[in-house]
């Protein structure tokens, strides 16, 4: 059994470029596969491997500057969710393309996953679903405002096309782990809106703690490992990943037209280019003779 962190803190570090040798030889040394981003305002990434390999990474992430305080979610998984450890060096550790936000010095106020109904049910809240569109498709929270970004970094634009639609609302955020929404939050506040929360420990937390029958959660949530989605109680969902444009699709999808394995999907086929589809199937090629060798292949 496979032991998975999905973690985050922001933090600043002056030479984050530092910081990736040592992560990376730690993480080798212990097993650990995934992948981890470093930039100057903190940590985030998910890594999975043996319970006493995953201490060990965690602990020497504690051991970093201001992340003494680190809080990561935990699940399992009986097959590798990883092929490979990187540990990558970026501008921001989710990209939002907004120099002025900064978590560390506000964010939403916080709210737990036993609260989260009682909040997003009231007359006055409107609740915001801050995850790219390909992830909403296949679950969200009900009554969630889905503003349909291709990426993170489109969402001050949407907020600046529809603030008007929240006149004298509150503003509940949720996002996959949390980290979306400490700067979705931020900015927000920015912005001026007075009342912003957001879910502690983010969808994850929430199919963790609250049991299916009281839950206002409808679907899987997407996960970015080889589980592809996990439902209540972290339990792996019915989900697969399209590898030529790396959305969920559903078992019943591989029938669809337009599904070709490790090429295309219903979602991609019109889409990807006929140079694109022949680059997908060598690498499938490749992946399949890997298999027949009883290695995995590092794509």
């Amino acid at each position: 059994m496979y032991t998975i962190a999905a973690l985050y803190q922001f933090s600043r570090f002056n030479d984050p470029d530092s910081l990736r040798p040592p992560l990376k030889a730690l993480c080798d040394a212990e097993h650990v596969k995934g992948t981890l981003l470093v930039a100057g305002e903190g940590i985030n990434g998910t890594i999975a491997g043996p319970r006493a390999g995953i201490d060990a990474v965690l602990a020497h992430i504690r051991s970093l500057p201001g992340c003494g305080d680190l809080e990561w979610k935990e699940s399992t998984a009986a097959t590798p969710p990883f092929g490979k450890m990187k540990v990558r060096l970026k501008r921001e550790i989710v990209t939002m393309g907004q120099p002025d936000v900064d978590p560390r010095e506000r964010v939403g106020q916080y709210v737990e996953a036993s609260d989260w109904n009682d909040l997003i049910t009231r007359d006055d809240v409107a609740v915001i679903d801050t995850r790219n569109d390909y992830e909403v498709s296949i679950g969200t929270f009900a009554g969630a405002i889905d503003p349909q970004t291709k990426s993170f970094g489109e969402f001050p634009a949407w907020w600046a096309k529809n603030k008007h639609r929240f006149h004298n609302k509150k503003i509940a955020m949720f996002c996959t782990g949390g980290i979306r929404c400490e700067k979705s939050t931020n900015y927000l506040a920015g912005q001026g809106v007075e009342d912003v929360f957001h879910l502690k420990g983010g969808i994850l937390k929430y199919l963790e703690e609250v049991p299916q029958e009281n839950s206002t959660w409808q679907g899987d949530c997407f996960v970015f490992d080889n589980r592809v989605s996990v439902g209540h109680g972290l339990k792996e969902g019915p989900h697969m990943l399209c590898h030529g444009c790396r959305k969920p699709i559903l078992p019943d999808d591989t029938m669809r037209d337009g599904y070709e394995a490790g090429v295309s999907c219903h979602h991609c086929v019109a889409v990807t280019s006929q140079a694109d589809k022949a680059r997908f199937r060598e690498r499938q090629h490749q992946i399949l003779l890997a298999r027949t060798r009883g290695e995995d292949h590092l794509s």
